[in-house]
């Protein structure tokens, strides 16, 4: 490696470093800060951000990044030495735009919103929350003036979780989703074999569901020597570097799903951390390709696996020694679809895969009118309630279980929503070329082995780290762009069965 990149990976680890720093402590706010500590954990944070991006902006690292350009302007273009140098132009442009300042009255305006979100949920007041949010939302309107002119407002926000994408984009992704989606689920509510979903709706004791949540990470391939598990309000995941990424999950005592496939979802998003080449971390590659990708490798671990009947023949034996009374009578093709039922619920997180998108897109019909001005943040627990009456059926009966429910606003990550859904999109992508590279996998998976799945996902997605955008990972991968195809086909196929359609 030469000098100059040398030079300029060592100012951008000082600027990852100082980033991380300030993660730890927004993770530590959501699992172990008392309270009391809100004002002075937002300061704290807010120094660190600043901090970082003064960093990541000074002439300093302007003038090492045209070094480095020039240094490797002659090998391979799609050589690590390349690819980092070409990353870190994209996040010094975009990062010279906004102002040090906005940076940390944004991180200190969302550390104090998180606390206040969460007595709001707790109340189901939204009126409680109000004020924040109109804050954060006013924020993200003067964010998106830095990267004036643009195609539509929301834009920029959306580029900062998935870089290349446009919300035309996502509109014509999601309209081709929609209508499908809807048509399935009303074809299973309509002419359906009923599912009953009892078995998984008793009391389950938390330390025994905790402990084979645990238990089946591990199994999974969720290194606990690099990783571990905390409880929150709603479950994250938090990367400091390959050799230290932490989950969350969250219980519900008289549901197993919560926990369970709560544990599943976080630790895939982990172990794409985790797999990360190493050779990556401090530099602007050790981070995942996009918000869609990284969501591909926690709802195909979560769903794809979990969710399958391959992965109950392992491990429901084991299921039903822990919950004995509650399981022990009930048979595998009553459980399986029992976890697999499809129902117009309120909470996304809990979601069935036939109406997961649905959550999704109400969420970013209602972000792009807050962006737009379309949409006074007064009047978003009505426009919600319509809304969820429109996509799903059902009206949320307070606040907690409606537009309260995510944690996303108080932290200001407005353009994240849509990568839910792409990710969906992509896992059943890349799942379609595992299935062609591993023509085995069900039997594996029946047996509790994942090393072939892992490895696959190590070689072929979570090594790159960042190295190609989302679009061009996919092309690498699987010989296409991102389409609806793989997983429209996975929904038809895998419902149908469940519900004799």
């Amino acid at each position: 490696m030469g000098k100059k990149l040398e030079e300029l990976r060592r100012l951008f680890g000082v600027v990852i470093d100082i980033d991380s720093s300030a993660g730890v402590l927004e993770w530590d706010q959501q699992t172990y800060m008392p309270p009391g500590g809100a004002q002075g954990r937002a300061m704290q944070i807010a120094t660190l951000s600043r901090l970082a991006h003064e960093h990541l902006v000074a002439e300093e690292m302007g003038a090492a990044l045209e070094a480095a350009e020039s240094e490797v302007k002659a090998l391979d273009p799609n050589s690590d030495e390349v690819r980092l140098v070409r990353k870190a132009r994209r996040d010094f442009d975009k990062a010279r735009k906004v102002p040090s300042e906005w940076v940390a009255e944004f991180r200190r305006m969302t550390a104090l919103a998180h606390p206040v979100w969460e007595k709001a949920r707790e109340k189901a007041d939204f009126a409680y929350f109000q004020g924040p949010l109109e804050q954060i939302v006013e924020l993200r309107r003067d964010y998106v003036d830095f990267f004036a002119p643009y195609d539509h407002v929301y834009d920029p926000l959306l580029d900062d979780f998935e870089p290349g994408m446009k919300t035309a984009d996502v509109k014509a992704v999601f309209d081709e989703l929609r209508s499908e989606q809807v048509a399935l689920v009303r074809e299973i509510v309509d002419r359906g074999t009923p599912v009953d979903d009892s078995v998984v709706r008793q009391k389950f004791d938390e330390q025994r569901q905790w402990d084979f949540g645990v238990e089946v990470a591990k199994a999974l391939g969720f290194d606990f020597q690099r990783g571990r598990q905390d409880r929150s309000v709603h479950p994250f995941t938090s990367g400091f570097g390959t050799g230290d990424v932490r989950i969350t999950t969250r219980f519900d005592p008289t549901f197993l799903n919560t926990a369970l496939f709560g544990t599943m979802h976080e630790a895939g998003h982990a172990m794409y951390e985790q797999g990360i080449n190493r050779e990556f971390d401090r530099t602007p590659l050790g981070t995942a390709s996009s918000l869609a990708v990284h969501e591909s490798q926690s709802r195909m671990w979560e769903n794809l696996v979990g969710r399958s009947q391959a992965f109950w023949v392992a491990f429901y034996p084991r299921l039903q020694e822990v919950f004995a009374d509650q399981l022990g009578s009930v048979n595998l093709d009553d459980f399986y679809r029992a976890i697999n039922k499809v129902e117009r619920s309120l909470i996304r997180v809990e979601a069935d895969e036939a109406t997961y998108n649905l959550h999704i897109m109400l969420r970013f019909e209602l972000e792009i009118a807050m962006m737009e001005g379309t949409l006074d943040i007064a009047d978003l627990p009505d426009a919600w309630n319509a809304k969820f009456e429109e996509f799903l059926g059902v009206v949320p009966p307070d606040d907690a279980q409606g537009v309260l429910q995510d944690i996303h606003w108080s932290g200001g990550m407005l353009g994240y929503f849509p990568t839910y859904a792409l990710g969906n999109l992509v896992a059943c992508q890349l799942w379609a070329k595992i299935a062609e590279d591993i023509p085995d996998l069900d039997r594996r998976i029946a047996k509790g082995e994942f090393e072939d799945l892992l490895g696959w996902l190590r070689e072929n997605v979570h090594r790159h780290g960042s190295k190609f955008e989302p679009v061009e990972l996919l092309t690498v991968v699987t010989g296409t762009g991102l389409t609806a195809q793989p997983y429209l086909r996975y929904l038809r196929e895998k419902f149908g069965d469940i519900y004799n359609l």
